[in-house]
């Protein structure tokens, strides 16, 4: 019987390694897998190579991921805002990676990782510093960057409803980069508001299908 269902959050992340890569899910807070990040946190591993959208809000979530110094490098579009104070104070003392990528890259670099997509030529971020040392080339008169897919070792998303067999729905735009992600991770792994019984979710509704889910867990009250 297929059942990937979890007992708890810390189990659900007990085998991410040092060193590995994560995506996040998350457009700020909306969406963000917040317990999921606490377990890790507790978890212990280090060294991490984070890729989210922005750089943490606050002093939650990823932003306590980033004050615990468990981050080696993060992938993303949208670092400084008024409260990405974590981020902007590892950042200036030379303690964190940034790898830049504008949004619309950042989303079909994780969309062509679970594609199995090579790379892809887009012209945001041409004649700029994004594109030094990437190949350009000019199509129908158009210059071109070649950006390529992001693969990732664990992603941890968040979910409305999901079903043992990792079906997932998602509360409208708390879906954001969800879907794409664990298309493009070797395990990904989804906090859910509600598990439900097999055929209680319309097929016609589910957004991502159980067979790019490895886990599903149901958050904390």
């Amino acid at each position: 019987m297929i059942d990937k269902t979890f007992e708890s959050l810390e189990q659900a992340v007990a085998d991410v390694h040092d060193g590995a890569t994560v995506m996040i899910g998350g457009f700020g807070n909306a969406g963000m897998p917040a317990q999921l990040i606490d377990a890790l946190i507790a978890q212990g591993a280090r060294e991490l190579t984070i890729v989210n959208n922005n750089a943490g809000n606050g002093d939650t979530g990823l932003a306590a991921l980033l004050a615990a110094k468990r981050v080696r490098k993060i992938i993303c579009s949208f670092p400084r805002q008024t409260d990405s104070h974590h981020f902007d104070a590892l950042y200036r003392a030379g303690e964190i990676e940034l790898e830049l990528t504008p949004q619309g890259n950042l989303a079909e670099r994780i969309r062509a990782a679970g594609a199995g997509i090579g790379g892809f030529f887009t012209p945001t971020g041409y004649g700029t510093l994004l594109a030094e040392g990437k190949e350009t080339r000019l199509i129908d008169g158009r210059h071109y960057v070649l950006e390529s897919p992001i693969h990732a070792d664990f992603a941890l998303i968040k979910a409305h409803k999901g079903d043992r067999w990792g079906n997932l729905v998602y509360r409208k735009t708390a879906r954001n980069f969800g879907p794409i992600m664990a298309m493009a991770a070797k395990v990904a792994i989804a906090q859910v508001n509600e598990i439900v019984e097999l055929g209680e979710l319309d097929p016609e509704n589910i957004v991502t299908p159980g067979i790019f889910v490895q886990r599903v867990v149901k958050e904390a009250a």
